[in-house]
Parts: structure tokens; C-alpha cells; sequence
């Protein structure tokens, strides 16, 4: 694995030089790109065959630096950081295919801009690992308006209790074919599982490579 610096945004890489694709992966709102979740999704990935590309956005980078917490740039810059990612990876991987996705916040961001991404620079689908579909005890404000018209194939994989969407509220929202949705059984926000279910955390996070895998190779034609 080995860590860059482009235009300031730290970024980690998993994989070997000769992957089918990769995977370029963004961190959630509240933890960084090499939190326990990430490198578990990312080392999966990377074991399956995958290149996995983790980066940080400009507000993570910055409270790295200065150890002082603080919030999400807003989405206009947050996107603007997503596509200097995927531009990025055209220009060091020419020719590769290339997936975007991420945690939470950073899988909706994909999500917002994969239809884009897809016209302008060919990329192939988006993996969102616990999407946002609302905020924990609001469930009326939605965040699922361009989920229902999306035209690039999309993975979501939500744990069964995430209080971000639980899966009765999920089941009721219109979704685009080109979504596919799969449950983490018994998972929060980060797939982990109650104790009383029998399931590991690990085994949910395992669990998540394999539906990731199985989507990528689906999409390669593999």
C-alpha cells in the first residue's frame, strides 16, 4: 500500500498493478479514509483483486493536520474534490476502468455525480456502502430524489437497522432499476450487527466485499 499527496488530498492505494478496475472510494462524514471500516472494504477489495483508491476530502485533510474537528465542506466543493479524483486516475491509469463510490456522505456524493461521471470520463458504476437516504430521526428529509432516475448501474448496501434507512423505510422508496440494493443482516450504519444476531461485525464487512465484488465483476462482464 502506499500513500500520495495530489493537489493536497492525501490518498491511500490497495491492490495490485495489474487490477481489471479501480475503485475509487470516498470516507464518510465524521471518519477518515483509513478508519477500521475503509481499510476492511479496501484490504477485502484489494485481496479479491480490485485496486482501491482511497482519498480524503479538503475538510478530513485539514483536521488531520490540525487535530481540530470540524464539518463537511458544503457539496458544491465536495463534488468538486470527487472530480479531481477521477481525473486524477484517468491521468496516472489511462485506460483502466475506473468505479467511484464510498461511505455514507462520500458514496452520496458519488452517487450524485456517477450519471455525470459516466458521459464525460467512462465510469462504470458507483458502490455506496450505507447510504444517508435521510438524517437519523428525520426520515421525511429525503435524499433519494436522483436514486429514482439514475442511468449508471449503482450498488447500495445498508445495514438492516441503519438509522440513516432502515429497511422498512427503504423498501418504500422509489429506486431506479439501475440500482441494486442488499441488506447487511442486523447492521447499523457501519454494518455492525447486534450481539443477540449470532453475526460478527467482520462477517457483515466481509459479507460487503463479496456483494461489491460480485457488482464490479457483473459490470466488467467477468
Amino acid at each position: 500500500m502506499t500513500a500520495e499527496a495530489p493537489s493536497s488530498a492525501p490518498r491511500l492505494i490497495d491492490g495490485p498493478d495489474a487490477a481489471p478496475a479501480t475503485v475509487l472510494l470516498a470516507h464518510g462524514a465524521g471518519a477518515p479514509m483509513d478508519s477500521p471500516f475503509m481499510a476492511a472494504i479496501a484490504s477485502g477489495l484489494a485481496h479479491q483483486g480490485w485496486r482501491v483508491v482511497r482519498f480524503e476530502f479538503g475538510y478530513m485533510a485539514r483536521m488531520r493536520e490540525t487535530g481540530r474537528r470540524q464539518g463537511p465542506d458544503r457539496m458544491p466543493v465536495l463534488q468538486e474534490a470527487f472530480r479531481q479524483q477521477v481525473r486524477l486516475e484517468h491521468t496516472e491509469q489511462p485506460g483502466r476502468p475506473l468505479f467511484i463510490g464510498g461511505k455514507s456522505m462520500g458514496g452520496r456524493v458519488a452517487s450524485l455525480l456517477v450519471d455525470e461521471l459516466a458521459a464525460s470520463d467512462g465510469v462504470r458504476g458507483c458502490l455506496c456502502l450505507g447510504y444517508p437516504f435521510h438524517p437519523p430521526g428525520k426520515p421525511l428529509q429525503l435524499r433519494t430524489e436522483h436514486l429514482a432516475a439514475l442511468r449508471t448501474p449503482t450498488l447500495i448496501l445498508q445495514g438492516e437497522r441503519d438509522t440513516f434507512g432502515k429497511r422498512e423505510e427503504v423498501d418504500t422508496y422509489a429506486l431506479s432499476p439501475q440500482v441494486q440494493l442488499h441488506w447487511l443482516p442486523s447492521g447499523d450504519h457501519s454494518f455492525k450487527p447486534t450481539r443477540s444476531s449470532g453475526l460478527s461485525e467482520a462477517e457483515n464487512w466481509a459479507a460487503a466485499v463479496g456483494w461489491s465484488d460480485r457488482f464490479l465483476r457483473e459490470q466488467l462482464g467477468q
